[in-house]
């Protein structure tokens, strides 16, 4: 049975995560595991990284787990393995962060984590938004509604590495994707049907 891992940083939903991947796993067709052990990650088929909280604190949580970083380079950049960043879990995919102050992130999707600008409205942008596809890819439902909860969004270096959208006080990623590494800035496992959706297309994708 193929294995998907969700990685035990302290900082993210696992519980929510796990659950999120079990419902949408086809007749129990995927074994879900939670680790932070590098050669639990190596040995996965898929990898999902989870984040909830600042981007500082998430990183440094990744930084302290002895081997975490190399595994994560080696199952994304060398196995190729598809890859999942969901909330700050994709933020971290960025090269920068500059929530309390500027702190490097993992670089497989370049660009930087920034304030998002929404004069006038409440932060954190938290509830349901619609998610607006503006490249065809494999991992997005059709046009649908998800849920956010975030102060702060992925600015891509490169605009076709981004492959949905959404607004609330500016347009913002709402998903990216560059070759095996993908991420979603709404909670799928949230999400009710949209977000099922998406995880199920996850669990499917060959990059």
């Amino acid at each position: 049975m193929p294995t998907v891992c969700v990685i035990d940083y302290g900082a993210g939903n696992l519980h929510s995560a796990v659950r999120g991947l079990e419902r949408a796993a086809p007749d129990a067709s995927w074994r879900v595991a939670v680790s932070a052990e590098p050669s639990e990650v190596l040995a996965a088929d898929r990898i999902v990284l989870p984040g909830v909280g600042a981007f500082a604190s998430c990183a440094a949580g990744l930084r302290a787990r002895p081997g975490l970083v190399d595994a994560l380079v080696e199952a994304t950049a060398e196995r190729k393995l598809p890859f999942l960043g969901i909330c700050v879990g994709m933020q971290l995919l960025a090269d920068l962060g500059e929530e309390h102050g500027e702190v490097e992130g993992l670089g497989f999707v370049s660009g930087k984590v920034r304030a998002l600008k929404a004069d006038g409205l409440r932060l954190p942008h938290m509830g349901w938004n619609e998610v607006v596809p503006v490249a065809d890819h494999p991992l997005l439902p059709p046009e649908g509604d998800a849920y956010f909860v975030h102060s702060f969004i992925f600015e891509a270096t490169d605009e076709s590495d981004i492959i949905a959208a959404a607004d609330y006080g500016e347009r913002f990623p709402a998903a990216v994707a560059r070759e095996n590494v993908a991420g979603a800035q709404f909670h799928p496992e949230k999400s009710g049907a949209y977000g099922q959706a998406f995880l199920k297309n996850f669990l499917e994708w060959r990059p």
